[in-house]
This record gives C-alpha cells, sequence and structure tokens, in this order.
C-alpha cells in the first residue's frame, strides 16, 4: 500500500490515525507490542502505513509513525525515534515489520 497522505508533523500524522481508528499508543518490548496492560504479538500485525520526518539540523528530531492493524481489528500508533537505542529482538521485529510491507507494495 502506498503512502496516501503526508502530514507536516509527528503529531498531526498521529492525530489524523486516531481519527482512522488508530486509537491504541503502541510500544515495542522485544517481540511484542505494548498497550497498557494488554500484550499483542507483534508477528500479528501489518503497517498500514507509515510516514518518516527527519529533522533539518538535529538527528534527534527524526521519527518513524506507523499505522498497525492485527486480522482481528486491533489498530494502534508506533512511533519510533532513530539513533534510539533498541534491544536485538525489538529491531529485528521492525524490520520482519517492513519486509511485510514492502512485500505488500510489490
Amino acid at each position: 500500500m502506498k503512502q496516501k497522505f503526508h502530514y507536516a508533523t509527528v503529531t498531526e500524522a498521529i492525530d489524523e490515525l486516531k481519527k482512522q481508528g488508530f486509537t491504541l499508543d503502541l510500544n515495542l518490548k522485544e517481540n511484542h507490542f505494548v498497550a497498557g496492560e494488554q500484550q499483542y504479538p507483534a508477528d500479528e500485525f501489518e503497517i498500514v502505513d507509515l510516514y518518516r520526518y527527519e529533522g533539518a539540523s538535529d538527528p534527534g528530531d527524526e521519527a518513524t509513525v506507523y499505522a498497525l492493524a492485527s486480522p482481528a481489528g486491533v489498530k494502534g500508533i508506533f512511533v519510533s525515534g532513530y539513533g534510539i537505542s533498541t534491544d536485538e529482538a525489538s529491531e529485528e521485529t521492525l524490520k520482519q515489520l517492513h519486509y511485510k510491507y514492502h512485500q505488500g507494495q510489490a
């Protein structure tokens, strides 16, 4: 699926995705997404869309906003900052999600 929109800021992207039903605030821990007390296996999710933001002068301003959905209807947002250290399992999980996303665009 190709990006349909580009939002000017991370905040704008999150606000618009919430309006589209991506309401869970997801965090990645190893191979699970966590929202509050709930844990979801990351391999059940697919990237519906993603938005990348690059800071003009500060690498700390760089981020990717992911719109994620599972076949069970769970929809959420995961925001990943570049350069933030993550454990190897989390990094591998993101690579697998990107692989599935790019396969779906072919």
